[in-house]
């Protein structure tokens, strides 16, 4: 479903303007080693459902961001080659984010683009 894909020159755009809420699911040591945005929030696929279903007041502590609405559509998850992320799109999905997307290029192709 292209509708749930943010291109890279996409991911561009919407990082320059402000109007993502990037979520990293790669491990914290992925995530150490280099990052797409300082803005993105790590939230791990594996612990993705769990952060999820948490509470508002506890997701916000725990991750230091308001929890996103299941209908925001500013919300776009990412890894490091678009297996983990779409695992994350259909796991929110499944939870009623319907407006959620995924970068399937993931921390490679940013990479791979910027060093360019």
């Amino acid at each position: 479903m292209t509708d749930k894909v943010v291109t890279y020159e996409e991911l561009v755009s919407l990082l320059a303007a402000g109007s993502i809420r990037l979520f990293d699911v790669r491990s914290p040591e992925e995530v150490a080693k280099g990052k797409i945005s300082t803005s993105a929030i790590n939230i791990p696929v594996s612990e993705l459902e769990s952060a999820l279903s948490l509470p508002v007041a506890d997701f916000s502590l725990k991750y230091g961001v308001p929890k996103p609405e299941p209908s925001d559509s500013d919300v776009v998850f990412h890894c490091g080659v678009g297996v983990r992320s779409q695992r994350a799109l259909d796991t929110a999905t499944r939870l009623g984010y319907t407006r959620v997307r995924h970068f399937p290029g993931g921390y490679n192709e940013w990479k791979s683009k910027q060093s360019k």
